[in-house]
């Protein structure tokens, strides 16, 4: 569940970039509101992925792969406000 909430994200926020990039900055509030919900998925992947890594005797490449993505996906976000913000 963790790796599929981590490609919904990332999936959702390139979407959102490139059709802000297409849009030149003029785009609609519900890219915004998707950008929210895609960090809420993110947390939830995390938090996901951990409990998943924790269990044994399983396999742990979805695990890690889900932390990965979610991290990824947490990383865009915070790159964008950053920029947003002091650029």
């Amino acid at each position: 569940m963790s790796t599929i909430l981590g490609v919904i994200s990332l999936i959702t926020l390139a979407y959102a970039i490139i059709m802000s990039y297409l849009k030149a900055g003029n785009i609609p509030r519900q890219y915004g509101a998707a950008a929210m919900l895609v960090m809420v998925f993110a947390f939830v992947g995390i938090c996901l992925g951990v409990i998943s890594k924790t269990e044994k005797d399983k396999f742990y490449f979805f695990a890690y792969l889900g932390i990965t993505l979610n991290v990824l996906v947490l990383v865009v976000i915070s790159v964008i406000l950053y920029a947003g913000a002091y650029l």
